[in-house]
């Protein structure tokens, strides 16, 4: 409980904007009277890149640049895959769990949030375009108490089958975190024979799961990025560089994925 790893999320609070760049500004205030140019231009820099931290165009370009994610699935590979399910090959679509809901209360029962929400949406798409079977990975993350929620593939399994009409083959729910994802999943999937693996999470989050699972498998399976959520990497647009939730929400989570490849999270 009172492990680093429990205090992940606060940690990655503090690293990501707007707080350090806040920090700078009240730095940049203090030098003001003892050091007046550096002060101002402390103050100065720390509000260009608080406005640019809240742009889609830096979003964008972060993301081009540092993580460098695979690109959609090509509707050739779906038929790949596609062909390859017909054979009867041991393939299989993984979803990466990205949170819940303790209580929707409009539902009256927990739910998932809108990113695992939408990733169950592309890999139940990928299921009914392909014929492949679907498993979900998630458990009761890190910020939350065991017994508070039920655990994301559960409550993804009872979406599934009612709301999609797609019951999950196999569900994976004590994970708490990507690395775990893999260390849960991998050992489960080969048990059932898998041997090729469609992951299917956001773009962003992609090139640090597949880190993960690889060294997970250790070469026992092979595995198909299906990233959703693309980010276009068109800068051209005016309103690329104005403020906007979508750009600060953007910057946040390309940073806090290049940060877990830095620190191998």
């Amino acid at each position: 409980m009172f492990g680093i790893s429990s205090w992940k999320a606060v940690i990655s609070l503090l690293l990501l904007p707007p707080v350090p760049l806040l920090l700078m500004v009240l730095v940049g205030t203090r030098l003001v009277l003892p050091r007046r140019g550096l002060g101002w231009l402390v103050v100065l820099t720390s509000v260009m890149l608080l406005w640019l931290s809240a742009c889609t165009g830096t979003a964008r370009m972060l993301s081009h640049w540092v993580l460098r994610p695979p690109a959609a699935l090509a509707p050739e590979r779906i038929d790949e895959i596609r062909e390859a399910v017909r054979a009867r090959q041991p393939v299989a679509i993984l979803v990466l769990g990205g949170g819940s809901r303790r209580l929707a209360p409009e539902y009256g029962v927990s739910s998932l949030n809108e990113i695992s929400l939408e990733r169950l949406r592309y890999g139940l798409w990928l299921a009914r375009a392909t014929g492949a079977p679907v498993a979900f990975s998630g458990g009761v993350g890190w910020g939350q108490r065991e017994g508070e929620s039920a655990p994301e593939a559960q409550i993804a399994a009872r979406i599934a089958a009612e709301e999609f009409g797609r019951p999950l083959k196999w569900t994976e729910d004590r994970s708490r975190d990507t690395r775990e994802n893999a260390a849960y999943s991998v050992p489960l999937l080969k048990e059932q024979g898998v041997r090729r693996v469609v992951l299917v999470t956001h773009q962003a989050h992609l090139p640090r799961a597949l880190r993960a699972f690889e060294a997970a498998a250790q070469g026992g399976i092979s595995f198909v990025p299906a990233p959703m959520a693309i980010v276009e990497p068109n800068l051209a647009e005016p309103t690329a560089w104005l403020p906007s939730r979508q750009g600060f929400a953007g910057v946040n989570i390309v940073l806090h994925e290049a940060f877990g490849l830095l620190f191998g999270a």
